[in-house]
């Protein structure tokens, strides 16, 4: 059940908003964080957002910030705004676990890129947010420290592996947050929450600190509760990194200077193979609406084809857990993290040990499908093969470029499922990131924004664009909220009576 925000709550408040106020010193940043605090509080029991809650430091640096604030120099948007962070980003001195126990007492000595762009410009962070572990999964229930729960129905899923981002975002919990993706892992969950949420273009954002899973996939993005805020977040992460190979030396426009809210004459790319049976009839009405809302702010659509979008999901299989196998070779309870070794006879039992222990089912999973993939007399047949049909999904979404700005689907075919719904069944879990996949495996940018609901569960519209084209698609979810109020519209958790106790806080 949905209902309409508030502005007497600070939690209630867009980073636009707060940042607003904390210039105008009608709020401190002191008073912004301790009203999250108490908001985790009040929901996080139930929620499960959060792995780990500094709020000792949280505090600390909103004092930091207040200080800036006063002088008024070096300030940014992001200047005293309350953040969390998904616990596969590594933080200097702050437990990051990746949602494994294999990693439940690893206290890196260096922040990520993404991280220490954050402190930089000023923000508070309140903490490690939920996810699957190793950032494989598609629903948060994957974690080795129990599944997230969506606020908009405690007994469904928010999606994955990012669910703890999405939810903290979705519930109040924060004003933003990071997550990761690799197959749709930050719009999957965008879709189920309510919330927007980008995936930036390969090379757009630093990975330099991001707990690998599948490299050549692997990308950082922000979620936020509109295009605006998104727009922010992105501003301060995205730019080049020397640290990271992989990262684009191209340009950081100023995203925000973009959304002027008219998409007159943008060509609104409609893939046939993006509409397909199986898709909830709730889902596809929902993005047909949006289609007509779009078109009745001057998009003009065109009809395009992706041919080989129905590849996509198992040339993805193949590629994320053979890259998988390969990063997670290095925990092997020798080096460092969980180990089981003084149990064992000799080295071999000693990884075996580790390694059955360490790694929850669909890890292993993962490893087991990698492995068999990358091996001798099934390379050829199976990775090669997978990492050709990447190149004609990628050469699919150049061609469509030629003919529209940007392409538009649902997000997620599907809304949020009950937790349990699809545990014993890894093949329709992995069906959940059909339409993100594609995405991935080309390289280029989406976003899925707030496109409606169907029986009372948000639905998400997804927005694709081409290579370091976030500036597009952040213009058109601009354009869209201008005239509808999907992205306004909170859980009845989110309207809850705070709870009389304390959220966990634990620091390193």
């Amino acid at each position: 059940m949905a209902t309409a925000a508030k502005t007497n709550e600070p939690w209630r408040w867009t980073i636009a908003e707060a940042g607003e106020k904390l210039r105008a010193k009608a709020i401190s940043s002191v008073e912004l964080t301790q009203a999250h605090l108490d908001r985790i509080a009040a929901v996080d029991a139930d929620v499960h957002a959060y792995l780990l809650v500094t709020g000792e430091t949280a505090l600390a640096q909103a004092r930091e910030a207040d200080a800036r604030l006063a002088k008024g120099d070096d300030l940014t948007p992001l200047t005293g705004i309350p953040l969390g962070i998904k616990d596969v980003i590594i933080t200097q001195g702050v437990t990051t676990t990746a949602g494994s126990r294999f990693l439940e007492h690893f206290v890196p000595p260096y922040s990520g890129t993404v991280a220490q762009r954050l402190r930089t410009a000023g923000a508070v962070t309140l903490g490690k947010l939920n996810m699957d572990e190793f950032a494989m999964g598609s629903s948060t229930e994957n974690s080795a420290y129990g599944p997230t729960h969506n606020p908009w129905d405690l007994t469904r899923v928010p999606g994955g592996s990012s669910g703890g981002s999405a939810a903290a975002v979705a519930a109040g919990e924060a004003m933003g947050t990071l997550g990761s993706d690799t197959g749709g892992s930050i719009r999957q969950p965008a879709a189920l929450t309510n919330t927007v949420g980008l995936k930036t273009t390969y090379g757009r954002v630093s990975r330099f600190g991001l707990i690998a899973f599948a490299s050549s996939l692997d990308q950082i993005g922000p979620f936020t509760r509109d295009a605006r805020d998104a727009a922010l977040l992105l501003q301060q992460i995205a730019g080049h990194d020397p640290r990271d190979a992989t990262s684009a030396n191209v340009p950081v426009p100023d995203y925000t200077a973009q959304l002027t809210g008219d998409i007159r004459g943008l060509r609104m790319g409609i893939p046939k193979e993006y509409f397909v049976e199986g898709t909830e009839p709730g889902v596809t009405a929902a993005v047909q609406a949006a289609i007509e809302t779009l078109k009745g702010l001057g998009a003009v659509p065109v009809e395009i084809s992706l041919p080989n979008t129905r590849f996509g999901l198992p040339a993805y299989y193949i590629i994320a857990p053979a890259e998988a196998s390969a990063n997670l070779s290095r925990y092997d309870g020798v080096k460092y993290g969980f180990s089981v070794r003084n149990e064992a006879t000799d080295l071999i039992d000693s990884l075996m040990r580790t390694r059955g222990a360490g790694f929850g089912p669909e890890v292993r999973r993962r490893i087991m499908l990698g492995t068999y993939a990358l091996s001798s007399g099934y390379y050829d047949a199976y990775y090669k093969r997978a990492e050709q049909v990447r190149t004609l999904i990628r050469r699919d979404f150049d061609a469509a470029f030629t003919q529209c700005d940007f392409i538009i689907s649902p997000t997620s075919p599907t809304v949020a499922f009950p937790i349990g719904d699809r545990v014993d069944d890894p093949y329709a879990m992995y069906l959940a990131d059909l339409f993100t996949i594609p995405a991935n495996l080309g390289g280029i940018c989406g976003l899925s924004m707030p496109g409606g609901f169907s029986a009372g569960l948000p639905v998400g519209v997804q927005i694709l664009g081409n290579h370091f084209a976030e500036g597009t698609i952040l213009r058109v979810a601009d354009a869209f909220e201008r005239v509808t109020d999907y992205h306004t519209q909170w859980p009845t958790l989110a309207t809850a009576k705070p709870k009389a106790k304390k959220a966990a806080s634990k620091e390193k």
